[in-house]
């Protein structure tokens, strides 16, 4: 029974062994997936700690983005604040060029009348409505904004002013003034810039909107080649937007010169004045009447002893066949003798185009004024314009020479003069004041016109350079209206008008690299911060 026992508990040690060796090698196989757990779960412990700085960084960076929306909400809020008070702009240019002079302030503060002014088409950005604003601050009844036509139908209709285009209108009651674009600026043709005049046609809009008293100017129809409705369209529209009205005069209709005529306006006569137009215009310089003469280069001798009669009066003989050629070719355009630059002397007419460069001449004429005669007449004269010494007079156009031939006519000659006739002396005694006239005369009349200068030109004679200013500046100066005078600041600027393409990378540089910086900026301000 022992044996048995014996051998039974010995089976029993004897499975209990193996079953433990068994065992053994379970747990050892067991034990390696819990080492590779253990490994992954050291792997997954960073995971969770970059989570966790990722979360926290949400956190602060929620915060952060909220502080840069409130700065933006604020300094909206502050811009849009300080464009309602209408401030004017800083202006750190030493002409002043993007304020309003105080000449223009002494001028409009006194207006009693309400001033709109619309800018159709335009942003709320644009440089010259800036400027147009500023007249509120110098008088409270002038004001200015920028206009969708689409909402305003009535000026629409008013004055027939299409969805997509622009303009600036000036209004007072039922007067009005329409300025483009193109009359805002002016071209010098020797330094190549683009010259604002925006203040100077605002001013001059704005009082001629509101003057009672409108000078009047006509015309001489009938006698001459060129006319307001033929071919000087241009000049008649910059007229319109002067302080004057404007007038065709049909001296044979009328019999005379009307009583309330500032300024006579004399282009080229093609024949000789009647009697009836004699009589008329030498009656109305005899009571003190203005005259503006312009005289194309005569290209073939003409008989006209009635206009040399009225001429004679200022002392001034007859024009001479023959044209005006330059050899200075700082005085000629683009290497052609026959387009002259003249020099604008400093006067009353001219003062404020002198020592420019812009004024263009084509086929000029020589002024003969007769030294004479001025002292007999009781004439004045002074100089407005002349070419350079080293001009010549052709009369036989058959020479294709481009410098002066043995006899021909050589020097500076009067291309623009003014000629001031004393009609009748002040007395004292009596009180009478005197009676005078005046006379501006150019031996020049395409550069007024809208004849283009060649085939590839696309702008008339008096689009180019100052030629617009020069005659709008004589008749201002023959009406007596000085405010209508041009007065540029010292310096011009170049505009420059970028392209869709051109606009899309300026926004993104503006807006979006700044952006970018802030939030580059944060990102490596928190990941310094988490590394400490």
């Amino acid at each position: 029974m022992k044996e048995k026992k014996s051998k039974e508990e010995k089976e029993k040690i004897k499975i209990a062994k193996k079953q433990e060796k068994e065992n053994k090698k379970q747990n050892k196989k067991e034990s390696k997936p819990d080492k590779e757990n253990k490994k992954k779960n050291k792997e997954k412990k960073p995971n969770r700690f970059i989570k966790a700085i990722k979360k926290k960084w949400l956190i602060n960076g929620t915060k952060t983005i909220i502080l840069v929306l409130v700065l933006i909400a604020v300094f909206l809020a502050v811009n849009t604040v300080m464009h309602n008070l209408n401030l004017a702009p800083l202006d750190f240019t030493q002409e002043g060029l993007y304020t309003l002079t105080d000449e223009s302030k002494e001028r409009v503060k006194d207006i009693d009348k309400d001033v709109n002014i619309y800018f159709i088409g335009y942003t709320d950005e644009n440089s010259n409505l800036d400027l147009a604003k500023q007249y509120h601050n110098a008088n409270e009844r002038i004001n200015a904004e920028a206009i969708d036509i689409n909402n305003r139908p009535d000026l629409a209709e008013k004055y027939g002013i299409e969805s997509g285009t622009q303009g600036i209108i000036v209004e007072c009651g039922d007067r009005s003034q329409v300025l483009t674009e193109a009359d805002l600026y002016t071209y010098d043709t020797s330094t190549y810039e683009q010259i604002s005049i925006a203040e100077e046609k605002l001013t001059s809009a704005i009082l001629s909107v509101t003057t009672d008293e409108v000078p009047k100017v006509y015309f001489l129809e009938g006698y001459s080649d060129f006319s307001l409705t033929k071919n000087m369209y241009y000049l008649s529209m910059y007229l319109s937007n002067e302080v004057n009205e404007i007038d065709t005069l049909d001296v044979l209709a009328t019999g005379s010169v009307p009583d309330d005529c500032d300024t006579l306006v004399i282009t080229t006569p093609s024949k000789d004045f009647d009697d009836v137009a004699t009589k008329a215009i030498t009656d109305y310089i005899n009571r003190g009447g203005n005259i503006l003469w312009f005289n194309a280069a005569v290209v073939q001798n003409q008989d006209f002893p009635n206009v040399n009669s009225i001429l004679a009066m200022y002392g001034i003989d007859p024009f001479s066949t023959g044209i005006i050629r330059e050899t200075d070719t700082d005085r000629m355009l683009t290497g052609s003798p026959d387009l002259i630059i003249p020099e604008l002397q400093y006067t009353d007419v001219t003062k404020d185009l002198y020592n420019t460069t812009g004024v263009i001449f084509v086929n000029a004429t020589k002024i003969n004024i007769n030294e004479d005669n001025l002292e007999t007449q009781n004439v004045s004269e002074t100089d407005l314009a002349l070419t350079s010494d080293g001009a010549y007079f052709r009369t036989d156009f058959n020479i294709g020479q481009n410098s002066a031939v043995d006899g021909e006519e050589t020097g500076s000659f009067v291309v623009g003069a003014e000629l001031d006739k004393t009609i009748k002396e002040a007395n004292e005694e009596t009180g009478e004041q005197a009676v005078t006239s005046k006379l501006v005369i150019y031996g020049e009349n395409y550069f007024i016109t809208d004849y283009q200068l060649s085939q590839n030109s696309q702008y008339g004679a008096i689009q180019l350079g100052y030629n617009r200013d020069l005659v709008l500046n004589s008749i201002a100066y023959l009406v007596d209206r000085p405010e209508d005078i041009t007065a540029r600041k010292d310096t011009g600027t170049v505009t420059y008008t970028a392209t869709q393409e051109q606009d899309l990378i300026i926004r993104i540089v503006i807006f979006a690299v700044p952006l970018i910086i802030v939030l580059a900026g944060i990102i490596v301000w928190q990941v310094r911060r988490r590394k400490k």
